[in-house]
């Protein structure tokens, strides 16, 4: 904060990932870092690479809704990979080297960005740091670490790692869920059919 003061923010979630690339995911509310509060699923998303599908439930109204599902382009996450910066901006990459965590080998990379003065209507240059630690087994950073003074400072972990499949169960949508299916128009009724002529 502008005074020094800080606001510190978490929440744990769950991912899984079967051999047929289904991901399951769940989203939960940041709640403060003091163990007070506790951090509910907002939102459950299930995606099918297979049958193109995905599920985003909602548990407060117990409704889920399916969409078309486009997988990614096939082709290796790098960590070094630039992401969009600011015109008038410069961006340098930076090899960490490897490290274990959690039993696999992960490979560093820190990029550092300088927005210069008056590129976005800012009075003195912003410095910005992302830190990666990606797991080329599992496809994925297993930490994440942003430093950004637009933002502030946010760090991902992945922690209780488990290797094979998961349980089949949490990529079936939960029971009593209502399902909207975005991938068909709505059906209209008669008198909605008739005025629309």
């Amino acid at each position: 904060m502008p005074d020094g003061s800080t606001i510190t923010l978490k929440n744990h979630r769950a991912i899984a990932r079967d051999a047929a690339g289904r991901i399951f995911q769940e989203r939960r509310a940041l709640v403060p870092d003091d163990g007070k509060a506790q951090s509910g699923v907002t939102q459950i998303e299930i995606s099918d690479p297979v049958t193109h599908e995905l599920y985003i439930c909602m548990p407060q109204g117990r409704t889920c809704q399916v969409e078309v599902f486009s997988p990614p382009e096939s082709f290796p996450y790098t960590p070094t990979a630039k992401a969009h910066v600011a015109q008038g901006s410069t961006s340098e990459s930076e090899d960490l080297g490897t490290q274990s965590i959690g039993g696999l080998e992960t490979v560093g990379t820190r990029e550092t960005t300088i927005i210069r003065a008056g590129t976005i209507g800012n009075n003195s240059p912003l410095l910005s740091k992302r830190e990666f630690w990606f797991s080329p087994r599992l496809g994925v950073s297993l930490i994440s670490k942003r430093q950004d003074p637009l933002s502030g400072t946010q760090n991902f972990e992945v922690s209780d790692i488990t290797l094979g499949e998961p349980d089949a169960k949490l990529f079936e949508v939960p029971s009593g869920f209502r399902i909207l299916d975005l991938r068909k128009p709505p059906e209209l009724t008669p008198s909605q059919a008739t005025s629309s002529n």
